[in-house]
């Protein structure tokens, strides 16, 4: 039964990020809530649905494939605040080339986060399941976090390639301070800040790993310290 639950919650988890839109839910509900409500909706089914997968993970048979490490445990410690902060800037910043990407309020001289990287969702993403991934031995998370792992860096590929067929001629310009590595525009020379991160998105990042790491047993069953 454990493996139903766990092949049926992930099922249904990936299935929430393609069905709505191949079947024309999507639309239908961005027409009657709007983008933002549209969105709001869908982060709260997905927190919803991701909150099951992981706790039907933790009922599946376990399997072990390799040992827990501390090293492993103190990777995931200090992957958890760059994964936060990711988040935390690229979630509500204009980005005409991530997944629902929002080209209003954009400025290709000023991109922010997106100078960082274009795709500071899936880098999170990359990095949150790529860390879980090494902490995790066992056969049912090895599945969970791998299938998150490989899902975020193949639609890395895919997401640029879309948004560069949407954007058509403007890419080479809206891109031009940008990169999909991290930090490579910056390091290239292509990127400077021109200020300090938003104090308030700073706060939100601090306040969400706090409560992430504090709430981790109580909600997910395991302690996060090393």
């Amino acid at each position: 039964m454990g493996w139903i639950e766990f092949a049926v919650a992930m099922l249904l988890f990936m299935g929430s990020h393609r069905i709505p839109a191949a079947l024309g839910v999507k639309d239908g509900l961005v027409t009657r809530l709007g983008t933002t409500g549209y969105m709001a909706l869908f982060s709260l089914a997905s927190t919803l649905l991701l909150l099951w997968v992981i706790w039907a993970a933790g009922r599946a048979p376990f399997v072990p494939l390799w040992d827990q490490s501390v090293a492993s445990r103190w990777a995931v410690n200090l992957v958890m605040p760059v994964v936060i902060l990711l988040a935390s800037f690229g979630v509500a910043a204009p980005n005409p080339f991530a997944f629902e990407g929002r080209r209003s309020g954009f400025d290709p001289d000023h991109p922010g986060i997106v100078g960082l990287t274009r795709q500071p969702l899936l880098w999170a993403l990359t990095l949150w399941s790529g860390a879980h991934l090494w902490a995790n031995g066992d056969l049912a998370h090895v599945i969970l976090f791998g299938t998150f792992a490989a899902f975020s860096v193949l639609g890395m590929g895919l997401v640029e390639r879309r948004r560069a067929r949407k954007i058509g001629a403007d890419w080479g310009h809206l891109t031009a301070r940008t990169s999909l590595m991290p930090f490579a525009a910056l390091i290239s020379g292509k990127w400077r800040p021109r200020s300090l991160p938003s104090w308030s998105r700073l706060t939100i990042a601090i306040l969400a790993w706090a409560a992430v790491f504090h709430l981790h047993e109580a909600v997910i069953g395991v302690l996060p310290v090393p």
